[in-house]
């Protein structure tokens, strides 16, 4: 684990920015390896895994259905003071759901778009059915303390006031490790959680470098000079670990992102 350690603090240091990593070995739980692990960073889309949370403990609380519907909109209030805004579709991963405003989705649909293609505008229609304070409050219950959600996406008047969601590499492991292990809710929705993360559609970090046979459950981050991955790793030897990466302030994106993705191959060989 040391001579891990320095490998990788090593590719850190090769790269302009600032990084943090959590790794847990699901199966022996005293094989930790953490670095910068209790950093605040800023959350990116990371966040949307613990929205997916929140929506399905509201609906096990019969608030509403995974199968009830929401009509598309893209309108959004402000934290700051309730003025509207809306989202630009040349900022979302996704652009589909722009084009069918008016119509209707399920909020599983939205739920698996949020996740697999980080829609924005499915995330800030899920923030508001189930409110940014009880995603916060849920992650707290959990052991989860310093992960904080206070909004949706793009609210650009509570960014200038640095209202922003904020994690670090140690919650993102926790929270993974719950689901992973049927930890929250119950075995039924940790499952569909895990099959949701699993169709993870942007795979340049994590899951990169690793072999086809691996199976990584997963949720990424992206905003300038940021580039997080959380994931939930499955080996073919029936042994499974959660690793979180995050960066921030990285000159070149695309080196980082390189470098990310080979830490985790480091860590992919250290667990094999």
């Amino acid at each position: 684990m040391n001579d891990l350690k320095k490998q990788i603090q090593a590719k850190f240091a090769s790269i302009k920015g600032e990084f943090a990593l959590a790794y847990k070995d699901l199966d022996n739980p005293s094989d930790t390896l953490f670095i910068n692990a209790f950093t605040d960073f800023h959350a990116a889309s990371t966040m949307k895994t613990a929205v997916m949370l929140e929506v399905f403990k509201q609906a096990q609380e019969g608030k509403f259905a995974l199968t009830d519907s929401l009509t598309l909109k893209n309108e959004f209030k402000s934290i700051v003071d309730s003025s509207a805004y809306s989202l630009d579709v040349a900022d979302d991963s996704e652009e589909v759901l722009y084009s069918s405003l008016g119509q209707k989705r399920t909020i599983y649909q939205l739920v698996y778009e949020m996740i697999t293609v980080s829609s924005n505008l499915a995330t800030n229609m899920l923030i508001e059915i189930v409110g940014a304070e009880n995603v916060t409050q849920t992650l707290h219950s959990l052991g989860i303390n310093q992960m904080k959600v206070l909004r949706g996406v793009e609210d650009s008047k509570a960014f200038g006031k640095g209202m922003n969601n904020t994690v670090t590499a140690y919650d993102l492991a926790l929270l993974l490790e719950k689901i992973a292990m049927n930890q929250v809710l119950n075995v039924k929705a940790c499952e569909e959680m895990r099959k949701i993360l699993l169709n993870q559609k942007f795979n340049d970090v994590i899951p990169a470098l690793l072999p086809q046979e691996v199976k990584v459950a997963h949720k990424t981050g992206t905003i300038t000079g940021v580039h997080h991955d959380s994931a939930i790793v499955y080996l073919p030897n029936g042994k499974k670990y959660v690793l979180v990466l995050l960066s921030r302030k990285m000159e070149d994106f695309d080196k980082g992102t390189k470098m990310l993705s080979e830490v985790s191959k480091l860590i992919y060989e250290y667990a094999m």
